[in-house]
């Protein structure tokens, strides 16, 4: 195991995500999804229409919602031109012995959904300070967090939950940190490998972690690579979290709030749910988690201070929703090699929410940002 990387989450017990039953076969089973494809060509798909397939996050859930639904593209996977962001600022060096005391905390970074994009993330770090040319960690004692989704829709997921692992272990060493949470493709990914094709409760009638993990990108590569260091590391990862008064989660939902009234009890709740192992209740979790949008419309100041006021911080730092969909920019195969628009973080409700994903799995930007960022 590597040391520092299993400290999330410490405490709450043994997991049990170390089983190898149902790991899903190279083919999906028969969809039971009224005629959707049961797996997405890999490579330049087409973007869906703009709007999502999740409701929107002020409305309740309807009666036949359900997470099923390939609901965003993967344009141009493969490419070489993706945009990443430069360096901005000089970060303290690591100690040169352990007895150095360091200068009080360093700066503060966030990364956007990976989604299996190793070498737009190597690259993205690398820009800024944060590794050397080696993928070792740089940063001395920078605190550096995930946002989450680190699998699925690109090419090598497992290589960077290895990075992150890696680098979990070298920041510590050096004085800083390098710590993640939990995204909702980290609960569809243990889904599919502990509970495969067993049927689950969903709102559309019976669903699959299988197949819903298929339909959403799902890499056969990363299954065959998935190990149960992958698994207990996943299933250990907090769900929320507050640095410098930002307030870190991985979905733009108000869903945090049914699990706990402080960040503690969130985080507890949800190591519980994945400890008892329960289908029906892990694919709730993952349900609530897949919601979006709640920042977005007029309502969206107010959502984001009903989470501000309950866990603390003066802004939601989140991941999840491509900034494209969120300013209704949505790139196509036919759009002339034009790359998506995102020059970075997005600000918004009423400078309450910043959306951290740039994008990466549909032309757009792998987002890798210091804290805080202007009003």
């Amino acid at each position: 195991m590597v040391e520092g990387s299993m400290t999330q989450g410490a405490g709450q017990g043994p997991m049990a995500w170390t089983m190898a039953a149902h790991t899903p076969a190279s083919s999906p089973p028969p969809g039971p999804f009224d005629g959707a494809p049961a797996r997405p060509p890999q490579d330049n798909v087409p973007a869906p229409p703009p709007a999502p397939a999740a409701p929107p996050e002020s409305a309740e859930l309807p009666d036949g919602y359900t997470p099923t639904a390939r609901d965003l593209p993967v344009i141009g996977a493969g490419r070489t031109d993706t945009l990443i962001d430069q360096p901005a600022v000089h970060l303290l060096p690591a100690p040169e012995s352990e007895g150095e005391a360091t200068a009080g905390p360093g700066p503060l970074y966030v990364v956007g959904d990976v989604h299996g994009y190793y070498d737009e993330l190597r690259a993205a770090l690398t820009a800024e300070g944060l590794i050397d040319a080696d993928g070792s960690w740089a940063a001395g004692n920078a605190r550096l967090w995930f946002l989450g989704d680190f699998t699925d829709r690109g090419p090598d997921g497992i290589g960077v939950i290895d990075l992150v692992m890696q680098l979990s272990a070298e920041a510590a060493a050096a004085g800083g940190y390098c710590k993640a949470l939990m995204g909702n493709h980290e609960l569809l990914l243990l889904g599919a490998k502990r509970f495969g094709d067993t049927p689950v409760q969903s709102g559309a009638g019976t669903a699959s972690f299988q197949a819903a993990w298929l339909l959403n990108g799902g890499q056969k590569t990363d299954m065959d690579r998935l190990e149960d260091h992958h698994l207990q590391w996943m299933a250990r990862l907090d769900a929320v979290t507050e640095e410098d008064g930002h307030l870190l989660v991985h979905s733009d939902t108000t869903a945090y709030l049914e699990y706990g009234d402080s960040i503690e009890g969130v985080n507890d709740t949800v190591h519980d749910v994945l400890t008892r192992s329960d289908a029906d209740e892990v694919w709730d979790l993952f349900r609530k988690f897949t919601k979006r949008f709640a920042f977005r419309d007029d309502s969206g100041a107010e959502a984001a201070r009903r989470l501000l006021d309950t866990y603390g911080g003066t802004r939601v730092v989140h991941g999840h929703s491509p900034i494209p969909y969120l300013l209704g920019e949505v790139g196509t195969e036919d759009s002339d090699g034009e790359q998506v628009a995102v020059e970075g973080p997005h600000v918004y409700a009423d400078g309450l929410a910043i959306a951290m994903d740039g994008g990466v799995t549909m032309a757009g930007k792998l987002l890798v940002t210091q804290l805080p960022l202007a009003p």
